[in-house]
């Protein structure tokens, strides 16, 4: 699918909407496969970052057609998903993706949980951060979380590098709710045309952030999402490098 709107103007733009998850920080595999050799299914935390990232479009997908379920069932929907594409280490189970799913997503998710779980910040997010700072672009961090994505960045040491944070439990709104993204607009006095919402997850970042009027651009580190009608990138490091170029990612 060919993306037919105006392309982004890079040089143009002064505020970057950020989600947090999976753009700036990933889940602690180490963990995961940790639980699920518990339950008896062995992998390494390179299949889980690979089957997680092939699960995003079908999660999308699903929540476009309503079958992630309700809130309640959105992080076991995310769990089956990724599973599902945890190819040799499934088809090596007798266990159905939705049971294990199940059992992990209390151990996984549970209260307290999500710090721990979203823990890693990826390869060079720290660096592109400081470099689109550096060229004066406002930052502001707009997640879909629990209420404590803001700490998390406090003690992951990302906190400084942003002049807001939204968290969907605070705000009221979740993405692709156009509210949310209202909301970080009043508090950053951006203007929407010369703003990008930066995410992972088509159907939640940027469907949300077009509602809004704001530009977008999805993050797609093995290239899963080739039939979307937007600018991909591998992650933040190529996001820095497109401001300089004045162009990055692909259609």
């Amino acid at each position: 699918m060919t993306d037919r709107r105006p392309p982004i103007p890079y040089r143009s733009l002064e505020t970057l909407f950020l989600d947090v998850g999976n753009t700036l920080v990933s889940m602690d595999f180490g963990w995961v496969r940790a639980e699920l050799a518990a339950v008896g299914i062995p992998c390494t935390a390179g299949e889980l970052r690979r089957a997680e990232a092939a699960g995003r479009p079908h999660f999308s997908a699903a929540l476009t057609d309503g079958g992630a379920g309700g809130h309640e069932d959105f992080f076991s929907a995310y769990l089956r998903i990724m599973l599902t594409h945890l190819d040799g280490p499934m088809l090596r189970s007798p266990r159905d993706p939705s049971e294990i799913a199940d059992l992990l997503a209390p151990v996984l998710g549970g209260p307290g949980c999500m710090q721990r779980l979203w823990s890693w910040v990826l390869p060079g997010v720290r660096e592109a951060l400081g470099a689109l700072r550096e060229m004066g672009l406002k930052l502001l961090a707009v997640s879909n979380a629990d209420g404590t994505v803001e700490e998390g960045l406090i003690r992951l040491g990302l906190r400084p590098y942003f002049d807001a944070v939204l968290d969907s439990h605070h705000v009221g709104f979740e993405k692709p709710d156009p509210r949310i993204f209202d909301r970080a607009i009043e508090i950053s006095g951006a203007t929407r045309d010369r703003t990008l919402h930066v995410g992972d997850i088509y159907a939640v970042d940027v469907l949300g952030a077009r509602a809004a009027g704001l530009h977008a651009l999805l993050v797609d580190p093995f290239d899963d999402w080739s039939g979307v009608d937007c600018v991909r990138i591998p992650d933040l490091a190529a996001l820095a490098a497109g401001f300089t170029a004045g162009a990055c990612g692909n259609e």
